[in-house]
């Protein structure tokens, strides 16, 4: 089984409601306005879909629903992956306040409400009982037929939006032509003329170096030849001065021993002016008046600068600003090339046209099983003789949802011709035509729990107990949960649980009980004949519990 366990507080009109749900095929009946709808309520809730705060009790502050349930190892297996411990059991826990806010954990770790209806879809699958709107929807209609071939048009989907998108490139390159051609022309002139200059990266501040050494390079001279004659001078030299003064200290530093630090000091200077004096003369030999390279650096800047105004930019960043353009070249040129992007819009059609083909295939190989398995199920919902057909058709033009355009026809008499089902159907064999949708589908699905919401609307008399044995057989091996108001459905559920509205002066609520024996038979008396039931409709509702006992396979094996 699936749904061990739900709890409610201050839900609607629950104040608190702890029940435990059982394997097999359970059904909720109640009077009108009872709300025999609240579990299913609050199932979706919890299973994220969308809550405001009217689902608040009046009087309280928040809603809280919980719900366990057994969950198989794959179910497990995801919620690890998110990070969420699970050994066998999901609790699912959501709240929701007066304003509306809700909160949400599973097994105690807080999650989004599109986590919880992702979990949701691996657990229940519910049937509402105006399932039948759908019907005549486009998108309803093709994915009940994937579902049943066992097929999903995402790939299809995905393919289309990439062709899609090829072809809007190639149309927007198409279209900007002429535009984009005048681009490239600017960018191509200007990267010819900064490829003239050549810039290379840092060789500005090389220029900028050289040229004012050259530039002042008589100056520099004199002043090299001025320091080395101070330092050299024979007689009033810097070096000769401190030569002395070293000798004159180092002759008497063995009377005072504080003429040993400081004679050290005095050769420490002397051997570094020295090495001035060296460095000056190398200097002096490498250097000298240019004023032919002066006027080719002179020349090779005015370039620089005369471009570097011209597009607004420091001389240092031209090479930058050449790589940019030549980036931009190439991305225009891609962009304007439009025998590559035709042929890109080409293999993005091909692979969509590849993709929705096989999906056709996959459709039209499961829509006749589809036909035949619901035109059978409608012969035991009192439609004898009906036929319900999968009609594909080629759609005009390609979709992202593929090449087909499905429909539901039905004929509700032998011989007659299916038509649309919106125009030939009644209310009540819109319901049945759902009610065997449901349940030839259902028998397919994967969800553990399924769950009737009042599907049996528009139905009565020997349909009513052929609805109650179809629900019975999926009871065999699912845990199945069924809104009803037939007591023919009631009686041949495996568990019964009633809703009762109670008013006191608090206001009033909503219980939800398991029923049994005597109070079983009464309230399937109460369905059969209204609010008091009588000896006969008693002695009815016992008939039909020990008829639907004998036929029923009971899980529990009692």
């Amino acid at each position: 089984m699936a749904l061990k366990r739900i709890v409610l507080r201050d839900f609607v009109i629950v104040e608190s409601l702890d029940l435990e749900l059982h394997s097999g095929f359970t059904v909720l009946t109640g009077e009108t306005g009872a709300g025999k709808s609240i579990l299913i309520d609050a199932l979706q809730i919890v299973l994220g879909a969308r809550a405001d705060s009217d689902v608040v009790r009046d009087g309280a502050v928040k809603a809280d629903i919980c719900a366990e349930f057994a969950i198989a190892d794959h179910v497990a297996s995801l919620l690890e992956e998110a990070g969420i411990d699970a050994e066998g059991t999901a609790l699912l826990r959501r709240t929701v306040d007066t304003q509306g806010k809700s909160r949400a954990w599973i097994n105690g770790v807080p999650v989004t409400a599109t986590q919880l209806r992702a979990l949701g879809e691996q657990l229940l699958d519910i049937h509402g009982q105006h399932a039948w709107q759908s019907l005549t929807r486009p998108d309803s209609v093709r994915s009940l037929l994937d579902a049943y071939a066992g097929t999903s048009p995402v790939e299809t989907m995905e393919r289309w939006a990439k062709w899609r998108q090829a072809q809007k490139t190639l149309q927007q390159a198409q279209d900007a032509q002429a535009t984009l051609q005048q681009e490239r022309d600017r960018l191509q002139w200007q990267i010819a003329e900064l490829q003239k200059l050549g810039p290379q990266k840092d060789e500005w501040e090389e220029l900028d170096a050289s040229h004012k050494r050259l530039s002042h390079a008589h100056a520099l001279i004199e002043a090299a030849q001025g320091a080395i004659s101070i330092l050299e001078d024979e007689e009033g030299g810097a070096l000769a001065a401190v030569s002395k003064a070293h000798s004159a200290l180092q002759s008497q530093e063995h009377v005072e021993a504080e003429f040993a630090a400081m004679a050290d000091v005095l050769a420490s200077c002397l051997a570094q002016a020295g090495d001035v004096a060296h460095s000056l003369h190398s200097y002096l030999r490498r250097t000298e008046v240019d004023p032919e390279r002066l006027a080719e650096l002179d020349a090779r800047m005015s370039l620089w600068l005369n471009l570097a105004r011209k597009y607004k930019r420091p001389p240092g960043d031209l090479p930058l600003l050449l790589q940019d353009w030549q980036q931009t070249l190439q991305q225009l040129d891609a962009s304007t090339d439009v025998a590559a992007l035709a042929a890109n819009a080409e293999a993005s059609a091909h692979e969509y046209h590849a993709a929705a083909r096989t999906l056709s295939v996959r459709r039209a190989k499961a829509a006749p099983r589809l036909s035949s398995s619901i035109t059978k199920a409608m012969q035991g919902l009192g439609m004898q003789g009906g036929k319900f057909e999968v009609e594909v058709k080629k759609l005009p033009e390609p979709a992202s949802h593929g090449l087909d355009d499905i429909s539901f026809l039905v004929s509700g008499h032998p011989g007659a011709a299916p038509k649309p089902i919106g125009k030939v159907a009644s209310g009540g064999e819109l319901s049945r035509i759902s009610l065997a949708i449901a349940v030839t589908t259902s028998q397919l699905g994967k969800a553990p729990t399924l769950i009737f919401d009042e599907v049996d609307s528009g139905v009565g008399g020997a349909v009513a107990e052929t609805v109650g044995r179809l629900m019975q057989q999926l009871g065999a091996d699912r845990q199945v949960l069924a809104v009803t108001h037939l007591p023919q459905v009631a009686a041949c559920a495996h568990h019964h649980l009633q809703v009762s509205k109670l008013r006191a002066k608090s206001g009033t609520t909503s219980t939800v009980q398991p029923v049994e024996g005597d109070a079983r038979a009464a309230e399937i008396a109460r369905m059969l004949g209204g609010e008091r039931p009588t000896r006969t409709s008693l002695a009815h509702a016992n008939e039909m519990l020990e008829g639907a006992a004998s036929e029923r396979k009971d899980i529990h094996g009692t």
